[in-house]
């Protein structure tokens, strides 16, 4: 948890103060007369909303939309429907929300009413940025940025900037962060809205120092902390204050020097939030108050107060049913336990925190009091300590049932989260879907092994699944030091004129197989199945090398995301046609690719299928082609891109872009279909070195068009060598005894022979990627 404990509370105190703020500017245009029964729910709904009873309030907003709207008062039925869509927000349901505010929009837009339509394209805004959809969080503030200037609204800009610096920030655009955070301060000034002021203040002192201005960033927050406390107790201000308390935290080891004053101040910001929060009755946002006090005692070595703290967050978050905030003080007491020595306890506090994520992780990022601003990774570190835990008691005895049962938890910990990790790149809940619909893999073939490389901060743990149950070897090799092994190893692996690659080759091989391979040996096994992390899934594990051989030259390889999220039925093929889709011409400024029209004729030759070439490859045509539903398997032989953002992947095509967005709704007309996509392939391709989430993109793009298999190249390569390798892959994947493993194995090993293009650049980035079979 550490540094995702000390994540950004601000952004959604920025959406409760600019709530406040953009409730201040509907009513003022409103013409009909109040309606008292209307009146009264809104009324109560924000009295249930100060208090975190957001269902009550949700309740309360809806209906007093409709009564607004039977009564013809538009500007009143905007703001109700404004609230509504804060409070679905904080329930985690952010499609309802987005409808919601869709129809305010709609409403202003009918009653022409420009400021009340500025204040609704804000909040779009803000709950697309809260979502982290930044493209269209990015249109929406600027259209409201722009009608606020027009109305020469101060309020609205205040807002808007506030939310404009927070995108700016999520992009890691420091300067553009502070920039708009200091207008939003002298904007709230000018409007004399401190809390929006103290709010800005707090978001611009985060900028400070992720830009490495420690002392800049205490003064703002000082600011900021002064203006607080001269407003009336409210569930806003204790919230403010929470944020506060948490940057002030993240202050200490950059000023060592005021390290005790500051935490006695973090401390006393704290106690004030939760005097507050206790004194409204406010549980939830006592929680957060509760759960971090906690987390600072915890970081002071103050274990029993860090004990009694985060018992009582847990209680409160418990009493008025908040998983978003009850998972992370489960962790929290699960890592606390840890540090005391409680492994068993601490193991049933950590999947206790497992559990209550599992239901509400696609809406983790959109719940009420977090939603990570800058770190990708909010809770990998939640099952990888669990699995970090459960491998150190596996240590601890010798009975073996109970060494494989520990084992496998650890396994499905580290799958869990490589559900939510691919769930959250492409910002969706369809990987759950996927995963209900698969039957999971029971037996691996007597000749395949699946393996776990789980790299740990001081050692590398390799679990290996067998037809015969689990094993597992730990490596004492360091995180750092085999990520900079891979990163290296990938940089000079695709120098075609160097064998600079084979130290690193090597070296990566005695960590990661060689420690493998007697049993590997024992159980004659020929077919290996990575479920890579982080580093490891940007580098081509056919290139390691043991001294002699290439390992593609010993075992069929393939990658896969979690084997649960891997369809094990075999190809089919005899209903395997293909759409054959790419470029051979040169287009927007790309170089030609003629050897993709080999390619397309090795199709031809070995398949029925039909092709779209050149001219004739463009968005449309595609989507009218698959929509056919003839087609058992996809081929694009097109250059593209996979990027950390899956809105900024795409695949060219002859007249324009093919985003992900797009492509998955293309290919995703095959998920609903009984006999899904057999195989994607994506030829001339590349994800860029070092980004680590890019081959998510990989496979990601096949599992959410329901494809069983992918296959796919880590870099650009050599036009010819490409048609070459593909064509191989074809003609060996005919023979119904092999599988695509294997075909595609020996599709490598026949150019690694080939003395032009026996150098791995040729022939080692293509990776098949999910069902192997």
């Amino acid at each position: 948890m550490t540094t995702r404990l000390l994540s950004a509370l601000t952004p959604f105190l920025s959406r409760v103060v600019c709530l406040l703020v953009m409730a201040l500017l509907l009513p003022v245009t409103a013409q009909a007369a109040p309606d008292v029964t209307a009146d009264a729910s809104m009324q109560r709904g924000t009295q249930a909303f100060q208090r975190g009873a957001f269902g009550e309030a949700l309740a309360q907003w809806k209906q007093a939309a409709d009564l607004y709207k039977g009564a013809g008062n538009r500007p009143l039925q905007i703001e109700a429907l404004v609230l509504s869509a804060q409070a679905s927000m904080e329930l985690g349901h952010s499609k309802q929300a987005l409808q919601s505010l869709e129809l305010a929009l709609a409403v202003a837009n009918q009653s022409r009413q420009a400021l009340a339509e500025a204040s609704v394209l804000g909040h779009l805004g803000r709950t697309y940025l809260t979502l982290r959809q930044l493209t269209e969080a990015f249109e929406y503030l600027h259209r409201a940025s722009a009608l606020a200037h027009t109305q020469d609204s101060a309020p609205l800009k205040a807002a808007v900037l506030n939310d404009l610096g927070i995108l700016s920030a999520l992009r890691q655009q420091d300067k553009e962060a502070l920039e708009a955070f200091q207008g939003s301060i002298d904007s709230s000034q000018q409007a004399k809205l401190p809390l929006l002021a103290a709010t800005a203040r707090t978001n611009a002192a985060r900028s400070l120092l992720r830009i490495g201005q420690p002392a800049n960033s205490r003064v703002l927050l000082d600011g900021a902390l002064d203006v607080l406390r001269d407003l009336p107790a409210s569930r806003p201000k204790a919230l403010g204050l929470i944020g506060i308390a948490v940057a002030y935290q993240r202050l200490l080891p950059l000023l060592p020097q005021e390290h005790d004053p500051l935490v006695l101040r973090t401390a006393g910001v704290l106690q004030e939030a939760i005097t507050i929060a206790e004194h409204q009755g406010d549980k939830r946002t006592l929680s957060y108050a509760l759960g971090y006090q906690g987390y600072l005692y915890e970081t002071e070595y103050r274990l029993d107060d860090a004990l009694q703290l985060t018992r009582r967050a847990l209680f409160a978050a418990q009493s008025v049913d908040a998983p978003e905030s009850l998972y992370r003080w489960q962790w929290q007491l699960g890592r606390q336990l840890a540090v005391t020595g409680q492994v068993d306890a601490a193991i049933t506090s950590y999947r206790h925190a497992t559990a209550t994520l599992h239901p509400i992780r696609a809406e983790v990022a959109k719940a009420s009091s977090e939603g990570a601003v800058v770190d990708q990774e909010t809770v990998k570190p939640l099952f990888f300590e669990l699995a970090d835990l459960l491998l150190r008691r596996a240590s601890l005895t010798d009975e073996a049932t109970a060494v494989e049962r520990d084992l496998l938890a650890a396994r499905d910990a580290i799958e869990a989260y490589k559900t939510a990790e691919l769930r959250d790149y492409f910002n969706d809940e369809c990987v759950d879907a996927l995963r209900s619909r698969l039957t999971l893999l029971d037996k691996l073939a007597p000749d395949t092994a699946v393996i776990y490389p789980v790299l740990f901060a001081t050692r590398l743990e390799l679990l290996m699944s067998l037809p015969s149950g689990l094993k597992r070897v730990s490596v004492p090799v360091s995180a750092d030091r085999v990520t900079h092994e891979i990163r290296s190893f990938r940089r000079l692996v695709e120098k075609r004129t160097s064998r600079e690659y084979l130290p690193h080759a090597q070296q990566l091989y005695d960590w990661l197989i060689r420690p493998l391979e007697p049993e590997l040996s024992h159980r004659q096994i020929s077919t290996l199945v990575f479920v890579p992390d982080s580093a490891l899934r940007t580098i081509p594990l056919a290139a390691l090398h043991d001294g002699t051989s290439f390992l593609i030259a010993k075992f069929a390889l393939a990658m896969t995301p979690g084997i649960t999220l891997t369809d094990p039925r075999p190809l089919n093929r005899e209903k395997l046609r293909f759409l054959a889709a790419g470029l051979t011409k040169s287009v927007q400024g790309f170089p030609s690719l003629p050897h993709v029209a080999e390619e397309v004729a090795s199709i031809e030759q070995f398949y029925p299928s039909d092709r779209l070439l050149n001219n004739a490859f463009h968005t449309q045509r595609l989507e009218d082609e698959l929509r056919d539903g003839r087609y058992g398997a996809l081929h694009i032989a097109t250059h593209g891109k996979f990027s950390t953002n899956a809105d900024e992947s795409y695949l060219l095509t002859f007249d324009g872009k093919l985003t992900m967005p797009t492509l998955d709704r293309l290919i995703g007309l095959f998920r609903f279909r009984q006999e899904p996509l057999e195989l994607l392939t994506l030829s001339a391709c590349q994800t860029g070195i070092g980004d680590d989430r890019a081959a998510l993109g990989l496979a990601g793009v096949a599992l959410k068009a329901g494809a069983r298999s992918a296959l796919a190249t880590l870099w650009f390569i050599n036009d010819e060598a490409s048609a070459t390798l593909i064509t191989e892959f074809y003609r060996q994947l005919q023979n119904p005894s092999l599988s695509k493993a294997v075909a595609l194995q020996r599709a490598q090993v026949r150019l690694l022979r080939d003395h032009v293009y026996e150098h791995p650049a040729y022939w080692s980035p293509f990776l098949l990627l999910n069902n192997w079979l």
